[in-house]
């Protein structure tokens, strides 16, 4: 099985789309797109200097235009593929999917990136890989110093984000055994601090119509394959101030099956994190227009029927900072719909989490008496009508 998988913010370096400037589906591609956001995108893939292109307004619909513009390269889409995206790069996978507009996925992301840029300016904030270290110690000494995870890529590669002082103080204390190494990005994404960006989003979305995916897209938010359009829009709104759990996605396409991947341009992050992690599945970086021939044999030979569907899951997680209530953490505990799987004790209350639908607890996250954060994962479910196959 084949997926196709569009990168996120930071993946853009200067001159990336030149070489592609030469086919007229590309040109004619970033055209359109440049009038759906109002910037000149060639000029940006091709002429702009790094730092013209790290700005937020200007990354953001360059990466999705760029990745919907090579997608329109590899012909028609299979009918069995899979679709996922690395934050931003998830507005271009959803309309790979079919389950909103090209356009429409340029549209939000314009906003979603003049958004962005404003609520970065106020608190000033930014982003910090971690590579290695114990994932424990790792977790509380971003919360010690008053970070968010915002980004779980990998085993033992995590990012924190959050506000100046608080990144400072994670550089100077980092984690013992990790290291740290600062994002080229303009503010802490994915962290309660692009709470703006998320209600000026909301408000561009409100004028989406989404429709019926017609490919499997894997979510960002944990892992889940979205089959419902409205979804699918709703999780591009909610995930500016969520985790990117890009782990669980990954996990997912193993379960589906897939054997190549295609990551579209500006390609090469995510293809180095599945190399890493899924070895036995066939990568291939869509860089310049001479990849396009290698891109045309792996769909031939990878864009099988599914054999079997990846289970839908459910990722339960903390409502508040606090600490964590679970009963013994035994797996495959099976939970009702609307079932308390987890209780958040803060200062003040006890806040019961509930799992959506019926199922089982494949993994928990978390042990009793552990301090959580906001937005932290607790538990994943795998819903009951899946756990037979």
């Amino acid at each position: 099985m084949l997926a196709i998988l569009s990168p996120g913010q930071g993946a853009q370096q200067q001159g990336f789309l030149t070489p592609w400037l030469d086919l007229d589906l590309v040109r004619q591609s970033l055209s359109q797109a440049s009038d759906a956001v109002g910037i000149d995108l060639a000029l940006a893939g091709s002429v702009m200097s790094d730092t013209d292109i790290t700005d937020t307004a200007i990354a953001q619909p360059l990466i999705v235009a760029a990745s919907l513009a090579t997608a329109s390269c590899l012909g028609p889409s299979p009918d069995r593929i899979v679709v996922a995206g690395h934050s931003v790069g998830e507005f271009a996978a959803a309309a790979i999917a079919g389950a909103i507009g090209a356009d429409a996925a340029l549209q939000l992301v314009s906003v979603r990136g003049a958004a962005m840029a404003a609520a970065s300016s106020d608190p000033a904030g930014g982003m910090v890989a971690i590579l290695g270290g114990d994932p424990v110690d790792v977790r509380r000494t971003i919360e010690a110093c008053g970070c968010v995870i915002a980004n779980h890529n990998a085993a033992g590669q995590v990012v924190a984000a959050g506000d100046q002082p608080a990144l400072d103080r994670l550089l100077a204390s980092p984690p013992l055994r990790a290291r740290l190494r600062v994002l080229a990005v303009a503010g802490a994404f994915h962290s309660p601090l692009m709470s703006p960006a998320r209600d000026a989003i909301a408000v561009a979305a409100g004028r989406v119509t989404p429709t019926h995916p017609r490919h499997a897209l894997v979510s960002n938010a944990d892992g889940t394959v979205v089959t419902n359009g409205a979804e699918a829009l709703s999780r591009l709104v909610s995930q500016v101030c969520s985790p990117v759990r890009w782990d669980l996605c990954m996990r997912t396409l193993s379960s589906m099956g897939v054997t190549a991947a295609i990551e579209l341009a500006p390609a090469g992050t995510l293809t180095a994190l599945i190399r890493r992690e899924l070895p036995d599945v066939e990568v291939l970086a869509l860089r310049t227009p001479d990849d396009l021939a290698d891109a045309e044999s792996l769909i031939i030979e990878h864009s099988a029927e599914l054999v079997e569907a990846a289970p839908p899951w459910q990722l339960v997680v903390a409502p508040a900072r606090g600490t964590a209530t679970v009963g013994p953490p035994h797996p495959d505990r099976t939970v009702a719909a609307g079932e308390i799987v987890v209780q958040v004790r803060t200062r003040t209350e006890a806040l019961d989490v509930r799992s959506e639908r019926a199922g089982h607890v494949v993994e928990w996250l978390v042990h009793d008496g552990d301090p959580v954060s906001e937005g932290q994962p607790l538990a994943r479910i795998v819903e009951a009508a899946s756990t037979s196959a």
